[in-house]
């Protein structure tokens, strides 16, 4: 609370992050799984198996509704037999997870299946970080 305290009197126009213990991606693709968990029939989340972020997601659309939620790595690791009948799927990424893997998984739908892809955004951001000056002195 110092560190924050102080930061808050030195730049006065300072924007700290939500109260919680997560970062704000986390929170945001937390709140875009519950707006559409109970409208999918099945939840693919993007990330590591030892990516805490990522598993909370599953966790997340689970209790939110979907009853089909898996942890995938990649387009690879997508168990297709158990998406047989599936109408809708929803897709999303833990907070490290590269975009490519999100295009290579929705990639792999477009080639098997005629696709509509909806981006469901439950947030904007418009953070931004600076390149630090030693950083910046350095090009």
């Amino acid at each position: 609370a110092g560190v924050v305290a102080a930061l808050q009197a030195r730049f006065p126009a300072i924007v700290g992050p939500h109260k919680e213990d997560i970062c704000y991606a986390t929170t945001n693709r937390q709140a875009a799984v519950k707006a559409i968990a109970g409208k999918i029939d099945a939840l693919l989340v993007i990330g590591a198996p030892n990516s805490s972020n990522s598993k909370r997601l599953v966790e997340v659309g689970r209790s939110a509704g979907c009853a089909y939620a898996q942890l995938v790595q990649r387009a690879t690791d997508i168990d297709w037999r158990a998406l047989q009948g599936i109408a809708s799927v929803g897709v999303t990424a833990g907070a490290s997870a590269p975009e490519v893997l999100v295009n290579e998984v929705i990639d792999a739908f477009r080639s098997r299946f005629v696709t509509t892809v909806e981006l469901v955004e439950t947030a904007q951001e418009h953070i931004e970080f600076k390149v630090p000056r030693i950083l910046r002195e350095a090009l």
